[in-house]
């Protein structure tokens, strides 16, 4: 069983900048590829960056690529999603998500490759 909780959500004007953390419970959180999803009001929910176990590969959404950034830090059981350049169409209840599934780099974007989801953190970027 894992847990996720996510925290530094919040409200920035456009162009600002927020980092989003997911701390995860359990001893076995290198063995887990983590996403980042997010769904905004009356859309459904899309991917949008996605990390290998051991971190040495990204994926991500081609409207945040070179906006965000995701990372881990295995030691301390925490992935993040570093957010710069924002606009509003980036405002989402943004979730992480932990998953273990063969060739990760191919379902890193389906929700069927996660088996673990966090509460959801609130991101609302004004113009």
């Amino acid at each position: 069983q894992v847990q996720l909780v996510e925290s530094g959500g919040g409200l920035v004007q456009t162009g600002g900048s927020l980092r989003l953390s997911c701390a995860a419970s359990g001893r076995t959180f290198g063995a887990y590829g983590m996403g980042w999803f997010r769904q905004a009001p009356g859309k459904e929910r899309e991917s949008v960056a996605g990390i290998s176990g051991s971190g040495g590969s990204t994926y991500y959404l081609p409207s945040v690529k070179g906006r965000f950034t995701i990372s881990r830090d295995n030691a301390k059981n925490t992935v993040y999603l570093q957010m710069n350049n924002l606009k509003p169409e980036d405002t989402a209840v943004y979730y992480c998500a932990a998953g273990r599934v063969l060739i990760y780099g191919e379902n890193w974007y389906r929700d069927g490759a996660y088996n673990y989801w966090g509460q959801g953190t609130q991101v609302t970027v004004s113009s």
